[in-house]
């Protein structure tokens, strides 16, 4: 039976990633020094007023005097805003394959220039006012491009002393045909033939659980066929590797995040094609991409012994158990070309997710690796719920999106910004608080003083709680305690009780987040046994889970916990 301890639901933001949570942090005292104006707070809006990423003391935009065809040059200026003095301003200015710089442009870094486009850096001294940067940039190539600038304190990295704007444009053929946004929701494959630079192995998955619920009993991974003679009734198989590129917060920094190339994992596929030259298109065969490697493998058998047309389409869906979708609520598509008069078996290698749609798919991979060690005992997210009646994880990203970052209780949705996928722990973060709600059936904490907050400093036991749990479930999935923003900045927030500029007690999320992930660790053997508990009583603070519900449902709390809890400066 549910214990319930506050007797109404809270409808409340949960805040994390670069929003609230993590991202909301005072720096420890070894990076002393002015954090905000004289006159008071920081005010710089890094996001939509809906969203509650924190204000700050640092601010960037980009703008482009018009929008060129190719073939035409433009002017970018990058405006740098700043409400307190900076002794080490990182400013990172990234252009699309699309678009290129031209001549030389002063105090800028020479281009570097890979698949992911160009980028440039300049480390500013900044006082409060507005710096301006200019740049020469040239289309071509025609398509959807993005442009992005980041500013960051290189000293302190903090988002309420960052700042990050993007332009977004699709770039036309000829004068006067481009257009301002892009449109990448429905896309083509990327043209890209093997695994480039920034390839790594993938990481080790041990399943301990089965894998996403699949949309119907029809849609299992097709397992590899033999080659099928091309006879009458003969299958016709299309196979391949589904893979992406991204840009990685964890390995990077401030001017240059890791590139990255890996597989896709539990994607929903779909082979569509015509049987006939005279049929209408049909949906041939379903599945998903291999765990850990990305494979696929679809058949199909035709009334005759050649299909006339096939091509596959990956959404950004894994089963019925997580989805990104764009602003509108679509899922992401990334379809391959069209393959003509097929017979027999049909490799079509490595096919790539759609440039644009990048961060898209490196979220919903990111929730992958949540997936398989998630700590339940059903084959839903978490173990209040049962087969068949599971909820999904739900993020919406879009290209330039400001409505970012958290989740909220009352649509159970992830709301990432523009460059939020690019860190994995902002994912998992989110999707922290997204398992908490369902451990705890939709009732939420009343929780206060928790907005604004910071990760070392004191808030309030129900905010220490709530926030570090989150932060807990991103270290105990990557096995560390370095939080990674978007940016490509990073801290680690490792402590015990020697440990200066993080305050002590159960009311600092980095203490509690530390303390969980060692008690999961160390005294539980992993955090499927503190789930199940917490999907039977839910708790408003630490203290109720350590002292009071631990004990009734059997998990220690004795002298090894306690002694854990200690180092972390947290008693009772």
């Amino acid at each position: 039976m549910s214990q319930i301890r506050v007797t109404r639901p809270a409808a409340l933001t949960a805040l994390a990633g670069v929003g609230a949570c993590l991202a909301i942090v005072v720096v420890p005292s070894a990076f002393a020094g002015t954090t905000t104006p004289a006159g008071g707070t920081c005010t710089i809006r890094p996001a939509e007023k809906s969203s509650e990423a924190p204000l700050s003391c640092l601010g960037v935009t980009a703008s482009l005097d018009h929008l060129p065809a190719v073939g035409e040059q433009a002017t970018l200026t990058v405006d740098v805003q700043a409400q307190a003095d900076v002794k080490h301003a990182g400013l990172s200015v990234q252009l699309p394959p699309a678009l290129r710089m031209t001549g030389q442009e002063s105090g800028l870094a020479a281009p570097t220039t890979d698949t992911f486009g160009q980028r440039t850096s300049r480390t500013l001294a900044l006082t409060p006012g507005t710096h301006t940067v200019k740049l020469k940039v040239k289309a071509v190539a025609a398509g959807p491009a993005q442009i992005q600038a980041d500013i960051s304190d290189i000293d302190r990295p903090d988002p309420r002393r960052a700042g990050h704007d993007s332009v977004e444009l699709t770039v036309g053929t000829s004068k006067g045909s481009s257009d301002k946004g892009v449109s990448v929701t429905k896309a083509d494959a990327a043209l890209v033939h093997g695994p480039g630079a920034g390839a790594r192995k993938a990481r080790p998955v041990t399943p301990k659980v089965p894998a996403p619920a699949r949309a119907s009993a029809a849609s299992a991974p097709a397992s590899p066929r033999a080659t099928a003679a091309a006879t009458s009734n003969a299958q016709v198989c299309v196979s391949g590797t589904f893979r992406n590129r991204f840009q990685s917060a964890e390995g990077g920094s401030w001017n240059g995040k890791a590139n990255r190339d890996e597989p896709v994992s539990n994607v929903n596929i779909t082979l569509w094609g015509k049987p006939t030259a005279n049929s209408g298109t049909q949906k041939l065969a379903t599945g998903m991409t291999g765990n850990g490697d990305g494979k696929f493998n679809l058949c199909y058998t035709p009334s005759a012994s050649v299909i006339s047309q096939a091509w596959v389409e990956f959404q950004t869906q894994a089963g019925r158990m997580w989805s990104v979708v764009d602003g509108s609520g679509r899922l992401y598509s990334t379809a391959t070309y069209s393959l003509n008069n097929i017979s027999g078996n049909t490799s079509l290698g490595n096919v790539y997710a759609n440039d644009g749609q990048s961060r898209a798919w490196h979220a919903l991979d990111t929730l992958n690796k949540l997936w398989w060690n998630r700590g339940s005992t059903t084959n839903c997210w978490a173990s209040s719920q049962q087969d068949g009646h599971c909820t999904p994880i739900t993020v919406q990203w879009y290209p330039g999106s400001t409505d970012g970052t958290y989740w909220t209780t009352n649509e159970d949705k992830i709301h990432l910004a523009d460059n939020d996928p690019d860190s994995e722990h902002t994912t998992v973060h989110e999707a922290g608080h997204a398992l908490m709600g369902k451990l705890y059936k939709g009732w939420w904490p009343n929780v206060s003083n928790c907005s604004p907050h910071y990760v070392n400093r004191t808030s309030s036991t129900s905010c220490g709680w709530t926030e570090g749990f989150a932060n807990a479930v991103a270290f105990h999935t990557f096995n560390d305690t370095t939080y990674y923003w978007g940016n490509g900045s990073s801290m680690n927030l490792a402590n015990d009780r020697s440990t200066n500029g993080i305050d002590a007690g159960d009311a600092c999320e980095a203490r509690v987040a530390t303390a969980l992930v060692d008690v999961w660790s160390q005294v539980d053997g992993g955090w499927t046994k503190s789930n199940t508990m917490m999907s039977r009583t839910w708790q408003s603070s630490f203290r109720e889970y350590f002292v009071n519900d631990r004990p009734d449902y059997g998990l220690d709390s004795g002298s090894t916990a306690r002694n854990i809890l200690y180092n972390h400066t947290i008693q009772y």
